[in-house]
């Protein structure tokens, strides 16, 4: 045990440390895998992406995970078997990975694991009362849940495994989502330019960056859905992942009612920065809302076509109202949706751009800034996002703090 915490010490010490950064979104399509080589911290950092894939997860993996996944009556033995199940699964699927690109595990520093969300309540979307019974109502705190346990990666990898960022970030204040703003801000600011960082996942979120800002001047919250009502109704509707190229909604037309109907959803008009998840957005509240109008004879193509619109239309109306102008980077699956970039393109009236101009790999980022936290976690220093007003970082869901809990292999 002593070795392992001198091996911690050292690495912390060392110019350069080589970091796997892994992701598992909402999509639950599969593992996001990025070898990144950093070095420095704060400001100073420096990360090259060294190898990333996206390892597919199998169908019984995606039937396990969904019976637990945004739901809010689950079974206890299930959730605690997840727990272990999907961690030894992300494990077999680095050790793959590390055989592949012809990586020793004694070459990687450390592991920084995301884990996989299963279920996301911060206050802010609903009050606690009515959905959990027997709480206390004088202690209500903003919650999130991960599963795939770091001491299972740790210990199937024989590499150093840091995981469960979010919950620090609760700890002190936040909402545990999202945590991009903290890669983003060390990363990507710029001294001249104002960014809008847009990663459109299941859910959209954005990082915006005023010019020459320091930390407590950034906004990051999500924005709404982005890729996970299209989605679902896909894998309901026809069995397949996703639609692919956005060729089912290129030949629906957007129903001007239920869009209508889909921007009076009062999340979408509470004020920056705020949370949600699939617990909000899912075909279980649009099926209400078709229900309750008599739309639900709308064909598949004209439901995609409005969800995709209402996508980029969220996104939109958060970004006008930083009310300033902004260069707009994309990363994230929704990047590659050409349907849902028109849209955006068109609503904005403006050029759009990806990260991948900036020099971060799109696809990769979000697991390469998951690497970087990690990164920050054992080396980096309390200034790095600067001091500022503690009181009003809090507020803003941005606490200065270091997370990742840290999992030795033996």
């Amino acid at each position: 045990m002593q070795d392992r915490i001198q091996a911690l010490y050292e690495l912390s010490r060392k110019n350069e440390r080589l970091i796997i950064g892994l992701m598992s979104g909402t999509s639950l399509d599969g593992l996001d895998i990025a070898l990144c080589s950093c070095s420095g911290s704060g400001r100073d950092t420096q990360i090259s992406l060294l190898a990333f894939e996206t390892q597919a997860y199998s169908s019984e993996f995606r039937s396990a995970v969904s019976q637990v996944f945004a739901k809010q009556a689950v079974k206890h033995d299930l959730i605690c078997w997840l727990n272990a199940y999907i961690a030894r699964e992300h494990a077999a699927m680095v050790n793959q990975f590390l055989r592949k690109h012809e990586f020793q595990r004694d070459d990687i520093d450390l592991i920084a694991s995301h884990g996989q969300t299963v279920y996301h309540r911060p206050l802010s979307l609903t009050s606690i009362e009515g959905h959990i019974s027997n709480v206390p109502s004088h202690s209500p705190c903003n919650s999130t849940l991960q599963l795939g346990d770091g001491d299972h990666i740790a210990s199937l990898t024989g590499i150093i495994t840091l995981s469960d960022f979010r919950q620090k970030h609760i700890a002190h204040g936040g909402e545990g989502a999202p945590l991009a703003m903290y890669g983003d801000y060390l990363l990507l600011a710029d001294k001249r330019e104002n960014r809008c960082l847009v990663n459109i996942g299941g859910i959209a979120n954005f990082t915006f960056l005023p010019a020459n800002s320091a930390f407590s001047d950034t906004v990051c919250s999500d924005i709404g859905p982005g890729n996970t009502l299209m989605d679902a109704l896909v894998q309901q509707a026809l069995g397949e992942a996703f639609d692919r190229d956005a060729r089912l909604a290129r030949t629906g037309k957007v129903n001007k009612a239920l869009f209508a109907l889909l921007c009076k959803e009062p999340y979408v008009c509470a004020p920056l920065p705020k949370t949600t998840g699939p617990e909000l957005f899912n075909l279980a509240w649009l099926s209400t809302i078709q229900a309750n109008h008599d739309l639900t004879e709308l064909p598949l193509e004209d439901l995609l076509a409005t969800l995709n619109y209402f996508s980029a239309w969220c996104i939109a109306s958060h970004i006008e109202k930083l009310d300033r102008p902004v260069e707009v980077y994309l990363s994230g699956g929704g990047a590659h949706n050409p349907l849902l970039c028109d849209n955006l393109k068109t609503l904005l009236g403006q050029t759009l751009h990806t990260t991948d101009e900036l020099g971060l790999d799109g696809d990769a980022k979000e697991a390469i800034l998951f690497a970087l936290l990690a990164n920050e976690c054992v080396s980096g220093k309390p200034t790095s996002f600067g001091t500022g007003d503690t009181a009003n970082n809090i507020a803003n869901n941005r606490p200065v703090v270091s997370m990742g809990k840290i999992s030795l292999p033996d």
